[in-house]
């Protein structure tokens, strides 16, 4: 069987977002289990045009030429074409190959209210948002969402948006995306909380910065950098020298167990951010039982997981987790979940038998 992932970014080369992350793991997964894995992605930083990671061999197309995505698309000669998030290369890829199967996984579909909110707190520039909102979220790609084989959502709560977005029929269900859930963790002994994001406006680290200030008994640990590397700068300079803060930066989760070694030590996990789909962090969070504190709660894992911050107040719900080892059963009811839904074989399998049974119907016809 021969597989092509379509995504907007897959862990390396200087971008490190989520729809890269899962892309990245499950390719890599699916190439150990004897798939012939390919990715077509716009190509970022040092990435050459065609490069070998983890198994899956990467083809990249300039990011300000997007229809030379077809050719590659073509090159792969695929028998199944999955899009990790619909982009115009997900329309590409059913003009170039009409005749294979092509599945979506909408992992953060974007209303023009979520879109409002990008462009209030652009990663870098409004010029950002704007073309990532051409190349995302057109016609042609809503024509190709309707046109695959198969739509699915990587939380629950994006089904009725996908529905409402992409005029579907039905709404999708969940493709579980695979996280490593480890066998065991140990705890700090001392109350540690983390930040596990890409430092963006929209992420609003600053926030957990500041919280550092108003607890110092409690340890911070703030992984992660900014794309503006000037409004980085500033965020390091200004909250530099609080001694229960540590800022080590980007840690390659594919290189290295550091994030899982934060992760294993770390009570509670903090987003801060304004809006996320289901952010890859909950899960794997979550499966080294950290409770999640949050101002979002897709699909409830801030609320049952862990606390969902009301009017911003941050502090509150910190306090609320840290009293009488809250954060302790909560976060392993959130273990118990993603062991459950999201764990790395089980959700393998999932992706396994829906590629397995699209190529049978394949040669049925």
């Amino acid at each position: 069987m021969k597989l092509c992932h379509i995504s907007m970014e897959i862990f390396a080369w200087g971008k490190h977002g989520g729809y890269g992350r899962a892309t990245r793991l499950l390719g890599r997964e699916l190439a150990v289990r004897g798939i012939e894995v390919s990715a077509v992605v716009p190509r970022r930083g040092e990435q050459r045009a065609v490069e070998d990671l983890d198994g899956i061999r990467v083809l990249g197309f300039p990011a300000r030429a997007p229809w030379q995505a077809a050719n590659l698309l073509r090159e792969c000669d695929a028998d199944i074409y999955h899009s990790q998030e619909p982009s115009l290369a997900t329309y590409f890829a059913q003009r170039a190959m009409p005749s294979r199967k092509h599945v979506v996984t909408c992992r953060d579909t974007r209303e023009l209210k979520d879109w409002l909110i990008e462009l209030r707190h652009p990663s870098l520039h409004y010029l950002q948002v704007l073309a990532n909102s051409l190349y995302e979220d057109n016609g042609l790609v809503a024509h190709a969402v309707r046109r695959a084989d198969r739509v699915y959502v990587a939380a629950e709560f994006i089904g009725a948006k996908a529905k409402r977005r992409y005029r579907l029929r039905e709404t999708p269900r969940l493709l579980p995306t695979p996280v490593a859930v480890p066998d065991c963790v140990t705890k700090a002994s001392r109350p540690t909380v983390c930040f596990l994001s890409r430092w963006d406006r929209r992420k609003r680290p600053d926030l957990f910065l500041a919280l550092a200030r108003q607890f110092p008994e409690v340890r911070f640990l703030a992984l992660g950098e900014s794309r503006d590397k000037k409004y980085g700068d500033r965020l390091r300079a200004q909250f530099a020298g609080l001694p229960n803060l540590e800022m080590p930066g980007h840690l390659d989760q594919f290189g290295s167990s550091a994030v899982s070694n934060v992760l294993s030590e770390s009570w509670i996990l903090v987003n801060t951010s304004v809006r996320e789909g289901l952010p890859n962090a909950f899960l794997e969070a979550a499966a080294h039982g950290c409770a999640i504190l949050s101002a979002v709660d897709p699909d409830g894992f801030a609320s049952r997981f862990g606390a969902e911050v009301r009017r911003g107040d941050f502090a509150a719900g910190l306090t609320e987790l840290l009293q009488g080892d809250r954060w302790r059963v909560l976060g392993e009811a959130g273990r118990r979940h993603v062991l459950q839904t999201f764990e790395l074989n089980r959700a393998v399998d999932t992706h396994l038998a829906l590629y397995r049974e699209l190529t049978a119907s394949s040669a049925s016809h």
